[in-house]
């Protein structure tokens, strides 16, 4: 028992702003909420701990401690420390074993919150701190709590602080998208934006569609809507037209929700080409397109050519959606949604419904970033560092026996392990690292072959002496 938990608490970071007492402490608790260590299980004397994980006697005595005062642990005189027994009050429900251990999104969710540092999530998301500004984002939230403080007080406006709003009809310009401040509703988010979108535009019983892969926290929430939710088949330049003409054929879509630029997970995107046909199959059968573009700012632009189906469409059947919790700050929960003036008052007076309105103060936090000028130099820097490690990472891949389609930009690389990524999955969870499989990102759910890494969260060695091992053992 002792080896079980000492083998992933090897993963202790020095560098992470977490204390390492922290860091043991998450991880056991961890462990034991998800029944890999059960009650009445001895704990490793507290000599072998700090033996093994390379830390003093003192730092695994306070983590001890501080696991017995949250009652995961007792200390038993003489004998040592043990999982406690969970009582009825401190446990969830019983569930069936595995239903507990079931790789589903919820899953996933909770284990990349668990992992700090990020680096121990190979198939996370989002960008690791310390590739963001801390400062950037320190700075603007000291320029607005200098405001006077009656304006931090009350409700934001409906739609959201009016001068971020200017912010983005000069940002959406530079897309070639003409959008003036009434036609954008900001949002919590861009999960905000499309549980809007879908409530206001679809019903019960509707079909919506999404790319197959795609972002696969919206999956579970238009289910949960009562949706039906179909996917589409996503090709190196876009969707698989003859399957999207097909299919809306026979389910009339109310939506189709479709990355353009930087598709997650593959990091591809539309070709022109494709942009007109999705167009055209959309005014064929009557359905309305969710453009989210969350990945905007990482994509270079300048050679390599992009088109967005709100330029070719100017908001007419497009409705835009993008926000900055990648590219700035996912604490901000700052998002927007750019569409017709009908459609935009819609979903403002749909927002009132849900939560009144958003944070002032976080929009206000990025109207500054914005209006200042640094937001642009710090997406620069962002896409320059991506630059830097994509070939050798790419190289890295290849070497670990990974098979896949290199993206000329973007953060993620749709990798194919040759073997089922759930089991995978599964085995790196063990080791402390979050792998993102492809069933995850299908609404089937189906096991697959293939899973999301990000090249920013995989820069660490850890990551590749387990797809060395694991890989290697595949047939």
């Amino acid at each position: 028992m002792g080896n079980t938990l000492i083998a992933p608490l090897s993963l202790l970071s020095r560098t992470s702003g977490e204390t390492l007492i922290d860091q043991i402490v998450r991880s056991v608790v961890a462990r034991i909420d998800d029944r890999l260590l059960r009650g009445g299980a001895r704990m490793p004397s507290i000599r072998q701990c700090a033996a093994s994980l390379d830390v003093s006697c003192a730092t695994v005595v306070a983590s001890y401690d501080k696991l017995v005062g949250l009652d995961y642990l007792e200390s038993r005189r003489g004998a040592g420390f043990f999982v406690r027994e969970r009582s009825a009050l401190n446990m969830p429900a019983p569930q069936p074993e595995v239903a507990a251990q079931a790789m589903d999104v919820v899953w996933l969710i909770r284990n990349m919150f668990r992992q700090k540092p990020p680096h121990h999530a190979p198939g996370s998301g989002m960008l690791p701190n310390e590739w963001l500004d801390g400062e950037l984002v320190a700075r603007a939230l000291r320029d607005v709590a200098r405001q006077p403080g009656s304006l931090l007080l009350s409700y934001g406006m409906p739609q959201g602080f009016l001068p971020l709003r200017q912010q983005l009809q000069l940002k959406l310009a530079g897309l070639e998208v003409a959008c003036p401040p009434e036609q954008i509703v900001t949002t919590v988010g861009v999960m905000q934006a499309l549980d809007l979108v879908a409530r206001e535009f679809a019903r019960p019983g509707d079909t919506i569609f999404v790319d197959d892969p795609a972002y696969w926290l919206m999956f579970g929430a238009f289910a949960a809507m009562g949706m039906r939710v179909i996917g589409i088949p996503r090709l190196a330049d876009g969707p698989d037209i003859a399957m999207l003409a097909e299919l809306a054929a026979l389910h009339r879509p109310k939506l189709y929700v479709i990355n353009s630029v930087l598709h997650n997970p593959s990091s591809t995107s539309l070709s022109a080409a494709k942009a007109f046909q999705v167009l055209r199959l959309a005014e064929q059968h009557d359905f309305l397109i969710v453009e989210d573009d969350i990945y905007c700012d990482m994509h270079p632009g300048g050679g390599q050519p992009v088109t967005r189906l709100a330029a070719l469409d100017q908001l007419r059947r497009v409705i835009y959606l993008g926000g900055f919790s990648k590219s700035l700050s996912a604490n901000l929960r700052v998002g927007f949604i750019a569409t017709s003036p009908e459609r935009a008052q819609r979903l403002a007076d749909r927002k009132m419904l849900a939560t009144l309105t958003t944070s002032d103060i976080g929009e206000r936090v990025v109207y500054q970033v914005l209006s200042q000028g640094q937001y642009r130099k710090h997406a620069e820097r962002l896409r320059a560092r991506l630059d830097k490690v994509r070939d050798a990472t790419y190289r890295r891949i290849e070497q670990a026996g990974l098979r896949f389609d290199p993206a000329p930009s973007g953060m993620f690389v749709w990798a194919d392990a040759g073997c089922d990524t759930n089991v995978l999955a599964e085995k790196a969870l063990a080791e402390g690292l979050v792998l993102a499989p492809g069933s995850l990102f299908s609404p089937r759910q189906l096991p697959s072959t293939r899973m999301r890494l990000n090249l920013a969260t995989v820069q660490d060695e850890q990551v590749w002496v387990f797809f060395d091992r694991e890989l290697a053992k595949s047939p």
